[in-house]
């Protein structure tokens, strides 16, 4: 079978419903829970603003049109290389420079629901990554690597879905072992339902922040406050996630889009 055919019966799939799509972005607006940092770091992202240009009036009489006001890690968003010190020497690390052909590729998307659900601070290992790969095959070299928690549950509550105390943040994510192997597996990208792409307690690992410091400095790709991904089958679903092509961008939100077999 030739490539144009594969790409024509693709459409015929989509087109008879045989191929659906799903939709793993959250609502971005005034309500997006956005990261909070911690007060000896800079300023945080400001709340998101969407302000009216023109509505069908004086202002403008048959269109209506919007100017925002938001972060380039605002909701569900892409995390470039440059996002992160140990990426920002790469020519290709901003969204602007990216090769585009990475940002269609298929997806292993690894059940933690229950885990998370039992403990907030639960962390996938690399012992865990590879218990998976036993049951549902090997994570293959460009693909992306998905945490299955449910924490999109919490995306219309702030308070739920940054779940901080005295202590700091407690979210789900990755271990240190667990990226580091994923590296080792040259996956394309590592991607979660919470607001970014390390555990809540992920500064006080060595190296903190191993999702951020490890994916940008093999110039990797980070995706956070996915959602739907309990519509996603463990293997089989190709994940299209293309950010803004922002100069010099670290990062953008995007809407994130999976194919998955209607079966």
């Amino acid at each position: 079978m030739t490539e144009t055919e594969t790409l024509s019966m693709l459409a015929t799939a989509l087109a008879s419903g045989g191929v659906k799509v799903v939709d793993c972005t959250a609502v971005l607006g005034p309500n997006t829970p956005l990261l909070k940092l911690p007060p000896e770091f800079a300023d945080d992202t400001p709340p998101i603003e969407i302000h009216a240009i023109s509505r069908y009036g004086d202002r403008g009489p048959f269109w209506a049109w919007n100017w925002l006001k938001l972060g380039e890690h605002s909701g569900t968003h892409f995390d470039a290389p440059h996002h992160w010190i140990t990426g920002k020497d790469y020519p290709d690390g901003a969204t602007d420079t990216i090769d585009p052909q990475n940002f269609v590729a298929a997806c292993n998307v690894i059940d933690c629901a229950a885990a998370a659900s039992a403990d907030s601070d639960f962390l996938l290992t690399k012992a865990g990554v590879i218990a998976w790969e036993a049951e549902h095959g090997p994570i293959k070299e460009g693909e992306w690597v998905l945490m299955r928690t449910d924490w999109d549950q919490y995306n219309t509550d702030a308070g739920k879905f940054l779940n901080a105390d005295e202590t700091g943040p407690h979210t789900p994510g990755p271990s240190v072992d667990c990226i580091e192997y994923l590296m080792e597996k040259k996956a394309l990208g590592w991607g979660t339902q919470c607001i970014g792409t390390d555990a809540g307690m992920a500064g006080g690992m060595q190296p903190p922040y191993p999702a951020h410091n490890l994916l940008h400095k093999h110039n990797r790709y980070g995706l956070a406050s996915l959602t739907n991904l309990d519509k996603l089958p463990a293997k089989g679903a190709i994940l299209i996630t293309a950010p803004l092509k922002i100069e010099n961008g670290t990062g953008s939100p995007i809407r994130a889009l999976a194919l998955v077999p209607a079966a």
